[in-house]
């Protein structure tokens, strides 16, 4: 059985697009799951009333990604767990059953991420090598003009590689990554048994970077698998180029920044 965890905050008409979408192409025998942060009473009435044979878990707080999707863990019971943002659109039947399969073929994956998608069916950048602080200058700095910058930012987006992974049309295989966007992650139960749960130290950022690291530490692949794709709404709401502005005027580059340090301090530079 799959167990599909939809992480969800303040946004019900875009969970209602998400769910339409899971019931409609996801396999008949999956367990779906709301994990829900400062639940308002639209959402509790939409599940309620509109979603009821869904188990929803809602928390009169904002508690993060990490607990919001831990939570949601604790209280599934499938073979594979699907792990979603609600902003997250799976568009056809295929989608899934051919990620559930592939992980089921190889058995050293314990984590699958399937191609992310713009809404302009452009692909969207969802894989990625492991930051080093050169990466954050790089991405929220002048410093990410320089060919210095320019050449780390390649390393981080493998943009440098013969198979460009962000781009469709020259990545057609599936390819082990460092990490995968947490917006949308196949992961095996018995591979999240070894390694255990998301660190709940990270609130918001980092933290898929972390878990992603946790999983190749226990040798488990992380796997980039674009031969499925998802529409992911997604909005970059910590991303500039004045660092100092930033931290002073914009709370989630706040929390990246936060996020990176306690990364940095856990696993070195």
């Amino acid at each position: 059985m799959l167990s599909i965890i939809i992480n969800h905050y303040k946004s019900p008409e875009v969970l209602r697009l998400c769910l339409g979408y899971i019931k409609k192409n996801a396999p008949l025998d999956s367990e779906v799951i709301v994990s829900d942060s400062e639940t308002v009473e639209k959402t509790q009435d939409m599940m309620h009333y509109d979603f009821p044979e869904i188990k929803f878990l809602p928390e009169i707080k904002n508690i993060g990604f990490a607990k919001s999707v831990n939570r949601g863990i604790i209280n599934a019971h499938g073979e594979f767990f699907l792990i979603i943002n609600a902003d997250v659109v799976v568009p056809d039947k295929e989608a899934i059953p051919k990620m559930t399969a592939y992980m089921r073929e190889n058995l050293d994956i314990g984590i699958l991420g399937p191609k992310l998608l713009n809404i302009n069916g452009e692909s969207q950048p969802s894989c990625f090598r492991f930051y080093s602080p050169k990466t954050i200058l790089a991405r929220r700095t002048p410093f990410g003009k320089t060919p210095w910058g320019k050449r780390e930012l390649k390393r981080f987006l493998y943009t440098g590689q013969t198979c460009v992974i962000h781009r469709s049309d020259l990545c057609i295989c599936p390819k082990p990554a460092d990490w995968l966007m947490g917006s949308a992650l196949l992961v095996r139960r018995n591979a999240y048994e070894k390694v255990g749960p998301i660190d709940e130290r990270y609130f918001m950022y980092m933290e898929d970077v972390d878990w992603c690291r946790s999983f190749w530490a226990k040798r488990w692949k992380v796997v980039y698998y674009p031969d499925s794709s998802f529409f992911h709404y997604h909005f970059q709401a910590s991303k500039k180029k004045n660092a100092i502005l930033d931290i002073l005027t914009n709370k989630y580059a706040r929390t990246h920044l936060t996020s990176a340090v306690k990364y940095f301090m856990k696993w070195g530079l």
